[in-house]
C-alpha cells in the first residue's frame, strides 16, 4: 500500500501497521451484551455442542436456576466457566471481554490502572484479570518453537538497588532470552521473550530445548552460554563483538536490538513499575501481541479461544513466582 507525503513523493504503508483490527464499534456488536459474550465462550469452548467433561456425552439438560449443564447419562452439573481461565469468577463475561480488547487493541497494552477505568471496578480486581489473561498467553506461547534463522540475545529488567550491585551480577535484574526469527528477507517474524535462571550452559541448553526447532540457525554474540543450542541440534552462529564495538551497530543483531528497545520503551512505558515475580506474564503478552500482529481483528478471538482452554488459575497460585525449571 503506498501514498503520497506532503512533498509528493510515495511512501511504502506498512501493511502490518495500517490494519484496522477491531474497533470499539465492532466490538459492541460482537460483544456489547452478556448474552453475546456468554455465546461466544460457549461457541469457543463446545463448537460441536455440549460435551460432558466426565463422559463426554453430548446430551444435557439446562437448569436456569443454578445456570449450568447436566449431564444427562452421568448427571454431572458443569457451568458455562467450569474447567477454563474465567472458573469462579464473579464479574460478568462481558467485563472480561473489555479487558480482553483493551489488552490486545493497543501496541502497548493497557496499565492495570488504566484498565480498572475501562471496566469500572477495583485497580485490584482488574489486576487479577490483567494477570490471569497474562497467564493464558503466557501457556499459549510455550507451545510454540522458533525455527530457521533466529537472532538471540541476553537481556535483564531492572536495576540495582542503592549500594547493590551493578551489572549482570545486580540481585534486582531479571535475567531473560530474547529470540527472534527472521524471514528469508531478514524481517522479523516471530519472537521468544524468556526468563531464565542465569546464563549459564545449562540454562541456555533448557530453554533451547523448550523454545526452538533442531536444525534452526542460532545467531549470538560471543557470550559461551549461548554455544549449548548446538547440544539440541541447532547450528550456531558466534559472533564476537570487539572492545570498540557495540552489538548494536552490527546488521546480523539488527531485529533482535530492536525488539528489546521496543519491549523496554513498551513496558517502562506503560506500566512503570513491574514485580519480578510478573514479569514472564508482562512479557509474554508483548509476545503474544507481536506474534499475531498480522491479523489484529481476530486476536481477541484467538485469545478467547485460548481462555477456555486454559486451566484455572486461582489467586493463591498468581501470586508465587515462576519456576524456571
Amino acid at each position: 500500500m503506498a501514498q503520497l507525503d506532503f512533498n509528493g513523493l510515495i511512501m511504502i504503508r506498512s501493511k502490518v501497521q495500517f490494519q484496522k483490527g477491531l474497533s470499539d464499534i465492532d466490538f459492541m456488536e460482537r460483544y456489547g451484551t452478556e448474552e453475546k459474550c456468554a455465546e461466544a465462550v460457549r461457541e469457543a469452548k463446545w463448537p460441536n455442542g455440549f460435551q460432558c467433561p466426565n463422559c463426554s456425552s453430548q446430551k444435557s439438560c439446562y437448569i436456569e436456576s443454578r445456570k449450568v449443564h447436566q449431564c444427562n447419562q452421568c448427571h454431572r452439573q458443569t457451568s458455562l466457566t467450569a474447567g477454563t481461565i474465567y472458573q469462579g469468577t464473579k464479574l460478568p463475561l462481558q467485563l472480561w471481554f473489555i479487558a480482553m480488547h483493551h489488552m490486545t487493541a493497543g501496541k502497548h497494552g493497557i496499565s492495570s490502572m488504566e484498565l480498572s477505568r475501562k471496566m469500572g471496578v477495583s485497580v485490584n480486581t482488574a489486576l487479577t484479570v490483567k494477570h490471569k489473561l497474562q497467564q493464558v498467553m503466557h501457556e499459549r506461547n510455550s507451545r510454540k518453537k522458533l525455527s530457521g534463522r533466529v537472532e538471540i540475545d541476553d537481556a535483564y529488567w531492572g536495576g540495582e538497588h542503592a549500594g547493590g550491585k551493578r551489572g549482570r551480577g545486580s540481585e534486582n535484574k531479571t535475567p531473560f532470552v530474547a529470540a527472534v526469527s527472521t524471514t528469508e528477507n531478514w524481517e522479523p517474524d516471530q519472537i521468544k521473550l524468556n526468563v531464565v535462571p542465569g546464563f549459564k550452559g545449562q540454562c541456555i541448553k533448557k530453554w533451547a530445548k523448550d523454545n526452538l526447532w533442531q536444525d534452526s540457525t542460532i545467531v549470538s554474540d560471543g557470550l559461551a552460554c549461548f554455544k549449548s543450542v548446538t547440544t539440541v541440534g541447532c547450528e550456531h552462529e558466534r559472533i564476537v563483538v570487539g572492545p570498540k564495538q557495540r552489538s548494536t551497530d552490527l546488521p546480523c543483531f539488527n531485529w533482535v536490538n530492536t525488539m528489546l528497545g521496543n519491549i523496554k520503551t513498551s513496558l517502562a512505558g506503560t506500566f512503570h513499575s513491574i514485580s519480578q515475580k510478573h514479569i514472564p506474564r508482562y512479557l509474554a503478552e508483548f509476545q503474544y501481541r507481536f506474534n499475531r500482529r498480522y491479523d489484529l481483528s481476530a486476536m481477541l478471538p484467538r485469545l478467547l479461544h485460548a481462555s477456555v482452554g486454559t486451566p484455572p488459575m486461582p489467586k493463591r497460585l498468581l501470586k508465587l513466582a515462576e519456576c524456571h525449571w
